[in-house]
């Protein structure tokens, strides 16, 4: 007797955001990417942070963390959303480090100058940002739950950008010490907290 091919489970919550105008397929693909450009820019940035060296090297350091670790909050916060949606991470960390949104985050050649460290970061923030809000604007009005997540995974971003900004070009941010390395103090919070 041969085995029936098994049936795909009817997924409502992909099923309403399917007519709510959302293409579901495009959006996982898009969060693939995205999240395996926060993983690789996760193992990057523990290289980058290692070589913060010397006297303002390692005054950076700390900042340098505090990114290193919500990237990596950010992977792990949309990885549940793709498998939520039907999707998944490839495999191989190889095909998921090609498949990434942003470039890979390298060492500079120059890596004793903290400031070609920090313009590297500076380059993955805003890669990041622009990234995210692709699926902010992919999300809004149609898929609230992704929408969440990316829109507070964005903010931390943004704030990631204006770190580097002040510390390259001496331009105000705002920058506030973290209560813990990594705290991510919107992604770690739903919005209703």
């Amino acid at each position: 007797m041969q085995d029936k091919p098994k049936e795909e489970p009817k997924v409502v919550g992909v099923e309403v955001l399917e007519k709510s105008g959302l293409d579901v397929k495009k959006l996982i693909e898009k969060l693939v990417k995205a999240t395996a450009a926060e993983f690789t820019t996760y193992y990057y940035y523990t290289i980058l942070r290692m070589h913060l060296t010397g006297m303002e090297g390692e005054g950076l350091k700390e900042i340098a963390e505090d990114a290193r670790l919500e990237d990596r909050l950010h992977f792990e916060l949309m990885t549940q959303r793709i498998y939520e949606l039907g999707g998944n991470l490839p495999r191989d960390i190889r095909q998921l480090a090609d498949l990434s949104a942003c470039a890979d985050a390298y060492l500079p050649e120059n890596w004793k100058d903290p400031k070609e460290i920090l313009k590297v970061l500076l380059e993955a923030e805003q890669c990041a940002i622009r990234t995210w809000k692709e699926v902010c604007d992919m999300t809004y009005g149609k898929d609230p739950r992704t929408y969440d997540l990316a829109q507070r995974i964005l903010q931390e971003e943004i704030e990631h950008e204006a770190w580097f900004l002040e510390l390259l070009y001496g331009r105000p941010s705002g920058h506030f010490r973290r209560s813990y390395p990594g705290e991510g103090p919107f992604s770690r919070k739903s919005r209703y907290e």
